[in-house]
């Protein structure tokens, strides 16, 4: 029971830490797109290719550009947001509840 108690600690410490590096990056991306970065840096290109997937995603389910700004890493930042105060808990819950 323990094993299983330690692993999910391990996997929400994990997964807090991923939300909040893909949160960052999707913060500087957001910043660079306020000004005209050079497309072949490849900073700009690891950014961009890193975060386009789910941001395209969210622009085709949600059109929210109004008046020329885009307010899709917004929304991708409260998702994340949302994720890591719902599921790290839940998982550092679960393995309490596991390790009682």
């Amino acid at each position: 029971m323990f094993i299983i108690s330690y692993f999910l600690l391990a996997l929400a410490t994990v997964l807090h830490y991923v939300l909040y590096t893909y949160m960052l990056i999707v913060i500087a991306r957001a910043i660079l797109s306020w000004v005209n970065p050079d497309p072949y840096n490849p900073i700009v290109r690891f950014l961009y290719n890193v975060t386009e997937p789910v941001l395209h995603r969210i622009r085709r389910a949600i059109p929210v550009d109004f008046g020329g700004i885009d307010f899709t890493p917004m929304i991708l930042i409260l998702a994340l947001v949302f994720l890591d105060q719902f599921a790290v808990p839940t998982l550092s819950r679960m393995a309490y509840i596991i390790g009682v």
